[in-house]
């Protein structure tokens, strides 16, 4: 429950912040804005080395085992790491991107430079992130994310506009990677305050094979669900200008509204499937399944009728022209529906051992999404791109739903998980 209110609050938020950035940026600023954003999310999830998702795994076995050397070792060295790589790729992203710049377009060069400051803050919050989430801290988890870091770029970009600053996607871009570190410095004193009494002083034992072994696969299938919620909108701005792009991101945003669901249970859930089995509880692990499917679904499926009749309100918010994007969030919720279905069955893959299954099924479905996207851009423009994605995703759904039932016998599509329900209340 403490999940969703934040993830509720969180995703209004962000929702309302997108208006004001639009408005305050212009469609073309925007849509600029939009894609440098989007690619420092994906490559931060790459940085943060798959440590955000092991923590859900390494933590409460640490913890149910009492061995607190492992448990010291993994809390530092997975933020350091994190930390690190993000620094490398930043440095990297920075340089390959002044090496294509013959091939970028120009608008697109400073934001891209400039967004890579952020990244190893990012990273290194993610796996602040993790580590709360591990601990049942899901306002230390959730909100720096979802409500401080959005709330700060906000008022920074304020602050710069009143001091007589245009808005441009470069001076937002500053902005949000000074957002960025204050919010990660923040966490980072605030999570320490807090493990002060559950983890005393004492030695670290570090097995950072061990850790990169079981985090590696955790990576990819964090880094492909992130590539395949992002694509579309990084190879729109190749094939469209950027005030189209600003529109296909405008509706993006609008239909998170509605994917926040998926998201908070997953965020809630992956801890307690790795509990589960720990405890060897395959009855238990199978019951909390069907809960979080029905948790995932019903929810999303309300929210997402609700924002059908709701959306071309919104859509004017965001300025003239963004109306277009109603269709495309009528395509994407086909999409977003299909992958709410089965519920967080990719954090159950995970947490229990089928991590390298996961990342398959991902590395297929983000292939599948990029040549879906090439093909269809062209013809369809920003329809093509909602399509590509919907379809991509459909697929997914279906498979992960056929890998959990093969791997664990458990059940994790919403229809039959209801029609055995009322099965069993007709039999009592």
């Amino acid at each position: 429950v403490a999940t969703f209110a934040v993830r509720v609050a969180g995703a209004a938020l962000a929702y309302l912040s997108q208006i004001i950035l639009a408005r305050l940026m212009g469609a073309h600023d925007y849509g600029i804005y939009s894609v440098a954003w989007t690619v420092i999310i994906v490559l931060g999830v790459m940085a943060c080395g798959g440590f955000s998702s092991s923590a859900s795994r390494f933590i409460p076995q640490y913890r149910q085992t009492g061995d607190l050397d492992g448990l010291r070792g993994f809390l530092r060295s997975s933020r350091q790491a994190a930390f690190l790589m993000g620094t490398a790729i930043a440095v990297l992203g920075m340089a390959l991107v002044l090496l294509l710049r013959p091939i970028i377009d120009d608008h697109y060069v400073q934001p891209l430079v400039l967004v890579m400051m952020a990244l190893p803050f990012f990273a290194f919050g993610l796996v602040q992130d993790g580590i709360a989430r591990s601990y049942d801290w899901p306002s230390l988890a959730m909100l720096p994310t979802y409500i401080w870091r959005p709330l700060a770029i906000l008022s920074l970009l304020v602050l710069v506009v009143l001091a007589g600053q245009k808005a441009t996607a470069s001076t937002t871009t500053l902005v949000a990677v000074a957002a960025t570190f204050l919010i990660a410095t923040y966490q980072y004193f605030h999570l320490r305050h807090r493990l002060g009494p559950e983890v005393p002083q004492g030695p670290r034992r570090v097995e950072l094979k061990t850790w990169l072994i079981i985090s590696m696969p955790m990576l990819m299938v964090d880094g492909f669900l992130q590539l395949i919620t992002s694509a579309d909108v990084i190879m729109v701005s190749f094939f469209r200008d950027p005030d189209e792009v600003a529109v296909y991101f405008a509706a993006s945003k609008t239909l998170a509204l509605v994917h926040f669901v998926y998201f908070a249970v997953r965020a809630a859930s992956a801890h307690r499937f790795s509990g589960f089995t720990h405890n060897q509880d395959h009855h238990g692990l199978a019951a909390y399944v069907r809960q979080a499917t029905h948790w995932t679904f019903w929810p999303s499926l309300l929210a997402g009728a609700v924002l059908l009749l709701i959306a071309p309100l919104l859509l004017q918010l965001f300025g003239s022209g963004f109306e277009a994007g109603y269709e495309l969030i009528a395509l994407l919720m086909v999409g977003v529906l299909a992958r709410a279905s089965v519920g967080p069955a990719d954090a159950l893959l995970t947490m229990t051992g089928h991590q390298k299954t996961c990342a398959g099924i991902y590395g297929a479905t983000f292939v599948l999404n990029v040549l879906l996207n090439l093909v269809l851009i062209p013809q369809f423009g920003l329809a093509g791109a909602a399509i590509a994605t919907s379809c991509a995703i459909l697929i997914e759904a279906t498979v992960l739903a056929i890998a959990v039932k093969r791997k664990l016998n458990i059940t994790t599509f919403v229809l039959p998980l209801l029609f055995n329900a009322r099965g069993r209340t007709f039999d009592n």
